[in-house]
């Protein structure tokens, strides 16, 4: 099994666990390209979280994100309680998740400076849609709703009429007087 995705599949799983980063309020979040100057991965995304608790949600939502697609992991570091630096290598991508201490007491960044740094607004941004195409959804959805009610109208039922047993008496024979 190989451990390698062609380049345009590693990128779009790059533009996923970026994507998400953001949306969990990840700090300083700046992805390098170093696939020219490693022989270990070809992207390094470097995050900055505000809490240990905030680490952890951020380490747990990569996983998740690489677990989606079946994207081994390589190999993941979290350094005890406190140590405020994860690594999760997932082979072409390696994430380090720092809080703001560690960030600059690492500073990745100065390391890896001669590095391509990537755009991560344009990674953030989600494609568009095509107009025409989002309006035929909807004149679609629409239809549908419109049927969904045809079809509880015809499918309900009338009020079940409360129905009046009568039992007949046995007449009953008198008894005469003596």
């Amino acid at each position: 099994m190989s451990n390698t995705l062609p380049s345009d599949s590693t990128f779009l799983l790059l533009k996923q666990l970026v994507r998400a980063l953001d949306e969990k309020k990840v700090g300083d979040l700046r992805v390098l390209k170093v696939s020219a100057k490693s022989t270990i991965t070809d992207y390094i995304v470097l995050a900055t979280g505000n809490s240990e608790p905030h680490l952890r949600a951020l380490r747990i939502e990569v996983e998740r994100v690489l677990d989606e697609v079946k994207h081994p992991i390589a190999g993941m570091e979290v350094g005890t309680y406190g140590s405020g630096w994860t690594v999760v290598d997932a082979y072409q991508i390696m994430t380090h998740l720092f809080t703001p201490e560690q960030r600059a007491n690492y500073a990745l960044e100065k390391l890896w400076k001669d590095a391509e740094v990537l755009n991560v607004a344009a990674l953030v941004a989600q494609p568009k849609v095509d107009k025409p195409a989002a309006k035929k959804a909807v004149k679609k959805k629409a239809v549908v709703k419109k049927t969904a009610s045809k079809t509880k109208v015809s499918v309900k039922k009338a009020p079940a009429k409360k129905k009046t047993v009568t039992v007949a008496k046995k007449p009953v024979a008198k008894k005469k007087a003596k």
